[in-house]
């Protein structure tokens, strides 16, 4: 599925926004997940983002399940696998990680999209590659590094 490809089409882009939903059900779980077990007052703050970070993935998940209804497909109902760890850097890591292949992915899908003439999909996934660049902020200062550049990252 090369989305430089004049062959990609709608049926490829449906899948590819279904491996985003499975993405965005992972984050809403992780989020909820880390968000009650990170212990510490150096977390505090980190804990009560994730949980705002969880309702905006959930929010994330109903705009892609409903573009890929509108593209004519199903929306997924399984999540990607949650990582989790004991150690509250770790789970940290985990959604910055997280954080990062949803934003490279999200670049891609919105060129994808207007391949294939599906601009007003592109502008939904816009607005949320807005939020997403803000939970990378959020987490990269959480765990005091600089802000990773997505664009040396591959896509998987």
């Amino acid at each position: 599925m090369d989305p430089q490809s004049a062959t990609f089409t709608r049926s490829e882009l449906i899948t590819l926004l279904n491996e985003d939903l499975s993405r965005e059900y992972q984050a809403i779980i992780a989020y909820i997940n880390y968000s009650k077990v990170l212990k510490g007052p150096q977390y505090m703050t980190i804990a009560k983002e994730l949980e705002v970070h969880a309702g905006e993935e959930l929010a994330h998940a109903l705009i892609i399940a409903g573009q890929i209804d509108y593209l004519g497909g199903m929306p997924t109902s399984t999540p990607q696998v949650v990582k989790t760890s004991e150690e509250p850097k770790e789970m940290l890591r985990f959604d910055l990680d997280n954080e990062v292949q949803t934003i490279a992915n999200y670049r891609i899908r919105i060129r994808q999209c207007e391949m294939l003439g599906e601009y007003a999909v592109a502008e939904s996934i816009r607005s949320i590659l807005v939020q997403e660049q803000e939970h990378l902020v959020d987490l990269a200062t959480a765990l005091g590094i600089d802000v990773p550049n997505v664009s040396t990252y591959v896509v998987s």
